[in-house]
């Protein structure tokens, strides 16, 4: 009988995954597959270690930094040898002063846990809601977990979300990238649509670096330049490019917070707005002409361009240029710059 085989496991690389990666290489400095093992070992410890500190905090009725008249309290840790996917490694088990403590995440006489640490860390990559995890912890372990006790574990990694809100940020950036990703959420029994707004710098070394993360509901001048204040009180000097979608009173806000900065409007966002206006049948025809105005060689090219597109295709499409002539102020510092420069700013 022909042996089944397993199917192939295929990567599939994402924005997320190598900002993951990248930390991960600056953090241990991850040279070997050996390094990658490791990392993963001390990963995959720490986060026990944190859910037998809430499962803890749970059992005793109060968390570690709290006074309580409670006649049982913490008392140390213990070492425990248990093997992994990743290896054998030693983690230390909270105790408690009367031993009535049994932690279920790895239990008392539990050697391997090979079975359950790549849903664990699962759990961080898939983002899930208090629920989904009591119920992939039941799923587990074969226990229930309240959406509270869920909460006090998720809730030990807060201070370190602080602590990367808050970090103090490099003088200059000289290129910024505002963009969004929108989602649903549940609020009092009702669905409604959030967006999350991902700050991207490029540095002075070149690199990539998200330097925060703002979820917000409605856009507005007011809002942006709070958003930008805030980069400002966090040590950012002077930005040369900020390059966004037409986010509602975005324009407002940078001549207010850095007068001297340009408002690159994504390009790519752009032609999309422009398109919607356009039936399939005549969409690539127009998105070829929509590339000699961007793509032109300086901006006294771009705006004759821009005047033959606008006469072309207005007459059978009477709303779908009108954004170029009304953000051409937004649309047009990319004619001052380099092929190069011009590579990396178009779109967010």
């Amino acid at each position: 009988m022909a042996r089944e085989k397993k199917p192939v496991h295929k990567v599939q690389m994402t924005e997320g995954k190598r900002n993951i990666i990248h930390q991960l290489l600056e953090e241990y400095h991850i040279q070997t597959a050996q390094d990658i093992q490791d990392a993963l070992k001390d990963l995959l410890g720490g986060t026990i270690k944190e859910m037998m500190e809430a499962e803890l905090d749970d059992h005793l009725g109060y968390a570690k930094s709290e006074r309580s008249d409670n006649e049982n309290y913490r008392n140390g840790y213990k070492p425990k040898q248990v093997n992994s996917s990743y290896g054998s490694m030693q983690i230390p088990v909270p105790q408690d002063r009367k031993s009535t403590f049994e932690p279920q995440v790895v239990k008392k006489r539990q050697k391997d846990i090979s079975d359950i640490d790549q849903k664990i860390i699962s759990m961080y990559a898939k983002g899930m809601t208090t629920r989904q995890i009591s119920e992939t912890m039941e799923e587990i372990y074969g226990f229930e977990t309240s959406e509270g006790f869920i909460s006090d574990v998720t809730d030990k990694i807060l201070p370190q979300i602080e602590d990367w809100q808050n970090r103090p940020l490099d003088e200059v950036y000289p290129i910024l990238y505002i963009d969004a990703i929108h989602y649903s959420v549940r609020d009092n029994g009702m669905i409604r649509k959030l967006a999350a707004y991902v700050i991207l710098g490029i540095n002075a070394e070149g690199k990539k670096e998200v330097l925060t993360i703002h979820v917000g509901e409605n856009e507005s001048s007011k809002y942006w330049l709070s958003v930008l204040n805030e980069l400002k009180n966090r040590g950012v000097k002077d930005i040369l490019i900020i390059c966004a979608d037409g986010l509602t009173g975005i324009k407002e806000a940078i001549a207010a917070a850095f007068p001297k900065t340009e408002y690159q409007r994504c390009i790519v966002h752009q032609v999309r707005n422009t398109l919607k206006y356009v039936p399939d049948k005549d969409r690539k025809a127009f998105a070829a002409d929509l590339k000699t105005i961007y793509q032109a060689s300086d901006e006294k090219k771009a705006l004759a361009a821009l005047e033959r597109v606008t006469e072309k295709w207005t007459p059978k499409y009477p709303n779908s240029m009108k954004r170029w002539k009304d953000n051409w102020d937004a649309v047009s510092p990319i004619f001052k710059f380099s092929a190069t420069v011009r590579k990396v700013i178009y779109t967010t």
